[in-house]
């Protein structure tokens, strides 16, 4: 796998664009600046891999703008070696910028050549997060409670067992709407029965499929 001097003057650049749009943390920069995103696309792509820019990968799904993982990440208010759920492996990407950040990584993935591509490609890159393929609307079960759940794809709610698995004063993160357009939504567990919903801004991702996500 090469990352040349180039690529790395790229992510410079990529990381400049991140800040002027208001990402502020700087452990998220350093981060981008690392984590070699070029390795993440598919090699037709690979030319546009630093701009700020979703791209396609395999099984109809698409590696997210830059800005909007780096978005995400500052709405989960990471603190140090954080405990999360990724719900949405795809290519991997957003699993190595939470790697490269030091937190325990916890990702599911329905795809399983996703999975599979992933996980080589992470495993390669000395990233070690947990990686599981199966139904990410239903969670983790195995390893809750999590500090943080970050949803990389649109679900029509927010999927209860999801909130469920959180621990009190947790945080989750999750694109909600329809299949189109969705509302950036994050939600606070306050108690055993109590959670905290803010909306943010509107993006568009692809659907989360599953038993509490949109059908496939």
């Amino acid at each position: 796998m090469i990352d040349t001097y180039k690529h790395k003057g790229q992510r410079r650049l990529l990381v400049q664009a991140l800040e002027a749009k208001g990402i502020t943390d700087e452990k998220i920069l350093d981060a981008f600046m690392e984590v070699p995103r070029h390795l993440f696309i598919d090699g037709a792509f690979q030319h546009e891999a630093y701009e700020d820019r979703a791209l396609p990968i395999h099984e109809g799904q698409t590696i997210s703008q830059p800005f909007t993982v780096a978005y995400q990440t500052q709405l989960l208010a990471l603190k140090p070696k954080t405990k999360i759920l990724e719900i949405g492996t795809g290519s991997g990407y957003q699993a190595a910028i939470l790697c490269a950040m030091g937190m325990r990584v916890f990702s599911v993935e329905r795809s399983r050549p996703l999975h599979q591509k992933a996980k080589a490609l992470l495993a390669d890159l000395g990233y070690a997060p947990y990686l599981h393929c199966g139904d990410g609307s239903l969670g983790w079960p195995r390893y809750q409670p999590f500090q943080r759940i970050l949803v990389t794809a649109a679900s029509p709610g927010v999927p209860e067992p999801l909130k469920l698995q959180l621990e009190t004063g947790g945080r989750l993160v999750i694109p909600v709407g329809g299949r189109q357009r969705q509302k950036m939504t994050v939600v606070t567990r306050l108690s055993k029965n109590e959670f905290e919903t803010y909306r943010y801004d509107n993006f568009s991702f692809v659907p989360l499929l599953g038993k509490h996500g949109f059908e496939a």
